[in-house]
């Protein structure tokens, strides 16, 4: 089952695409670009549509999603937790 997908393995967050994204769980991720999946342990509940973190992200670090720069992380995230806007921030104002 895939549980998230992204474009580029250099993306930094996933989106979920199923419900019920419990923490503990390990995840099965889709990069589209590849037509592979990875796995990747869950350390959030995370619901549908949301992101997951691919990787550590830093405070400030640029976020990247399907290829594009999303804004910025204004907290320090780590890979599995839960990316949503308490701990990503657009860089549009």
């Amino acid at each position: 089952m895939i549980h998230c997908v992204l474009h580029d393995p250099n993306d930094s967050v996933a989106v979920v695409v199923t419900e019920n994204v419990k923490a503990g769980a390990t995840l099965t991720a889709l990069i589209l670009d590849e037509n592979r999946t990875i796995e990747i342990p869950c350390k959030a509940d995370i619901p549908l549509g949301h992101k997951v973190a691919m990787k550590d992200i830093a405070s400030g670090d640029t976020i990247i999603k399907y290829g594009t720069d999303i804004g910025k992380a204004i907290a320090a995230i780590k890979a599995g937790d839960h990316a949503h806007v308490h701990n990503i921030k657009t860089k549009r104002w």
